[in-house]
């Protein structure tokens, strides 16, 4: 069975501030590898009483403790405290490391200021991990059958440490092996209702579903003798529960396999989005190779210009008003005048003002036109203006791809 561990990220700016927590999902895949399993983090606050509560908590339900942050040298880096205060230890100032610190801060051409000596304090019976990218130090140490781990919260230190001092020294474990099959096009509780026939047979705990705007993730989970055999099994059941709206696995992104069908296929695509905004291009050109087979696109929010760049018929748009079938299937036989032999058409209302009784606020019309014809869809997304945006994108990307492969 995987051992469990646990995670705890120090800082009141996770809290109080738009700064995204990123550090417990490097440690969740680099402790996989070890045998560890994830199973609980928090965030709390830059206090010793935070601190020494959660891992007090944590101490009896945990193998391993890894914490994040507050290992730097001012007031609010308590983490080393509040450690000690939960193992009712005291704190020893380690000289040779606080001695290489200060070379560290004269090589910069700066004084080490006596306050940041503390970052060579170390939890009574524990142990200083080098840090190889940055100046504060870790630290190891055994307490009551648990494993805690004190890591810097720098992203880029943290992952150094993690991955080459902490996992070798946890070792391999029993293995715990992962697999995400990535879906688009459809909502959670639809997937939820196809393969929850299959808890029984793999155990309701092997499997997570993420949800995503326009995309839903089913996170397989093996661990043991036979864990290898028995993920490719899940793969099998479930990708066949999936059906069509599989489009990849692991790394696999939406922009980037709709481009490899373009390859395959010996395409070039064009975009003209309306309402999206040149999102679909955005997420298309962050994948790298893209100038292959993605030309580029228009982003035709004026009437003026559907007509000008992209041929529309006036009187389409006068028939029809900008946000219809025919005009989003214009759009994308418009983009032959950039040189694509495949193109996208995208025209909706993303609101919050603009909808009607006939075409409230999300409503969305979206084409692909290829050699083979032109395919068109209408959605009513939900959401306010930039879900409904963000919807599009994904559902427009995933028809492009759904066309390309059924053409």
């Amino acid at each position: 069975m995987a051992r469990r561990a646990a995670f705890i990220a120090v800082g009141s700016e996770l809290l109080r501030a738009e700064r995204p927590e990123t550090n417990s999902w490097v440690a969740a895949r680099v402790l996989r590898g070890a045998g560890y399993l994830l199973t609980e983090k928090r965030i709390v606050e830059d206090t010793e009483d935070a601190v020494a509560m959660a891992v007090r908590d944590l101490l009896s339900r945990t193998e391993l403790i890894i914490l994040s942050g507050g290992l730097g040298p001012t007031a609010d880096d308590v983490t080393r405290e509040g450690v000690a205060r939960a193992l009712f230890r005291g704190l020893a100032r380690h000289q040779p490391t606080g001695e290489a610190i200060a070379a560290r801060y004269a090589a910069r051409g700066r004084p080490m200021p006596e306050f940041a000596w503390r970052m060579a304090d170390v939890v009574q019976g524990g142990e200083l991990l080098p840090n190889p990218v940055g100046t504060a130090p870790g630290q190891w140490i055994e307490a009551a059958g648990c494993t805690l781990v004190l890591l810097p919260g720098v992203p880029s230190e943290l992952e150094a440490m993690l991955t080459g001092l902490v996992a070798p020294r946890l070792g391999r474990g029993s293995g715990i092996l992962t697999r995400a099959l990535r879906l688009a096009g459809v909502y959670e509780s639809l997937v939820e209702q196809r393969v929850m026939h299959l808890y029984d047979r793999f155990g309701r705990e092997s499997v997570t579903i993420l949800a995503a705007r326009g995309q839903v993730t089913l996170l397989l989970l093996s661990e043991g003798p036979g864990a290898a055999g028995r993920l490719e099994e899940m793969d099998a059941a479930f990708a066949a529960a999936a059906g069509p709206d599989l489009y990849g696995r692991d790394d696999d992104s939406l922009p980037s396999v709709v481009l490899a069908r373009l390859r395959q296929r010996g395409l070039r695509l064009a975009v003209a989005e309306s309402c999206t905004g040149g999102l679909v291009a955005s997420q298309l050109v962050s994948v790298p190779g893209a100038s292959d087979v993605f030309l580029g696109g228009v982003v035709a929010y004026a009437d003026d210009l559907k007509r000008a760049l992209l041929g529309v018929p006036a009187e389409l748009l006068a028939a029809h008003g900008a946000v219809s079938q025919p005009v989003a299937e214009a759009m994308a036989a418009g983009t032959s005048r950039l040189g694509a032999q495949c193109g996208l058409g995208i025209t909706g209302v993303a609101g919050p003002t603009g909808g009607t009784p006939e075409k409230p606020v999300g409503t969305v019309h979206m084409a692909v036109a290829t050699p083979a014809g032109v395919v068109h869809r209408q959605h009513l997304f939900p959401g306010d203006r930039q879900m409904v945006r963000e919807l599009t994108a994904a559902f427009a990307l995933d028809l492009l791809r759904r066309t390309l492969e059924e053409a």
